[in-house]
């Protein structure tokens, strides 16, 4: 498989999307058309590292990483289902698993026109090492659609096994700051999340508990500038939470993110670097296993043999 990247592209607006199939399926820079009174006509919107289009740099760290069969962390990788216990390597340089087996794993694209683009990860064909980490096959397809302002993405899992599969699926999208680079000011930036409560957590693992926004958080419902807080936090989703917006007062760029009700959880993330931050839409809470097993619903999902879970996510950028 060609290490290259891969460009959709919509011909009505110019806008672009450009993608590494070999890593992760990775969507790792998006540039819509935007009327904006000074800068480029199609500004960035993802950040990514430098070397990340060559295939060199780390997948969980740039553009759009897809997380599967769980997004964040799994206590020391070990976790129990149906009276089995299994083992995830352990690699976020705590000891523990996380963020799942495809965003590191090179998928097969099975089609692609001009604005469009779907491909697949099946650990059996793709990715034999990650097959006995796991409860049974699987196949994860996405596909990636640019059209106008929107860059959309459709996802389809599905138990290819005769058992029952557990599983979470989660984005973890690099949005760049300042938005479209519009500005110079990343922290006047405005952050809105419907969240209503924090999962606690030890060691950046989820113990089960939760809290009440407090001083970090206390502003993402109604939306508060960014300030210079540092977030790397689960929060709870609220009832009915559909979006997150970002939004940059001084040039009036807003980008909006649209989900299901499937996402359970939100993950908010701002790299050291401070040229990005992430609002990481999760079915379910990090660590679900060990939480589950204590009585707490997480929402961790479960397929039957044959079974499909679909779920789109949409990203939309708009100036006021």
């Amino acid at each position: 498989m060609s290490s290259a990247p891969v460009t959709i592209q919509d011909p009505a607006s110019g806008s672009s999307a450009s993608l590494l199939p070999s890593l992760g399926f990775n969507c790792f820079s998006w540039r819509p058309a935007l009327a904006l009174a000074e800068g480029p006509a199609t500004p960035e919107m993802l950040w990514a590292e430098e070397e990340f289009a060559q295939g060199s740099g780390r997948p969980s760290r740039s553009g759009t990483p897809l997380l599967f069969p769980f997004p964040g962390r799994i206590r020391a990788g070990a976790f129990e289902f149906e009276g089995n216990r299994y083992q995830v390597e352990p690699s976020d340089g705590l000891g523990n698993a996380i963020h799942g087996f495809a965003l590191r794993a090179a998928w097969r694209v099975v089609e692609q026109t001009t604005e469009a683009i779907t491909a697949e990860y099946q650990p059996s064909i793709d990715d034999p090492d990650a097959v006995g980490q796991w409860t049974g096959d699987y196949r994860l397809r996405a596909t990636y659609r640019v059209v106008g302002t929107r860059l959309d993405l459709s996802v389809a899992a599905t138990n290819l096994s005769d058992h029952p599969l557990p599983f979470g699926f989660g984005t973890h999208a690099y949005f760049r700051l300042p938005l479209a680079g519009a500005t110079d000011d990343a922290e006047a930036t405005i952050v809105r999340a419907p969240v209503d409560a924090v999962w606690n957590a030890a060691g950046l693992v989820p113990d089960g508990g939760t809290a009440p926004l407090g001083a970090l958080g206390e502003s993402l419902p109604a939306g508060g500038a960014l300030a210079g807080r540092e977030f790397d936090t689960p929060y709870r989703f609220a009832s009915g939470a559909r979006e997150t917006v970002i939004h940059d007062p001084r040039s009036g760029v807003t980008l909006t993110q649209t989900f299901d009700e499937s996402m359970r959880c939100c993950v908010i993330y701002t790299p050291g670097h401070r040229e990005a931050i992430c609002l990481e839409p999760y079915t379910c809470v990090p660590n679900p296993f060990e939480l589950e097993a204590a009585g707490i619903d997480t929402g961790l999902l479960v397929l039957a043999p044959g079974e499909t879970y679909r779920t789109a996510i949409g990203l939309e950028v708009s100036v006021a």
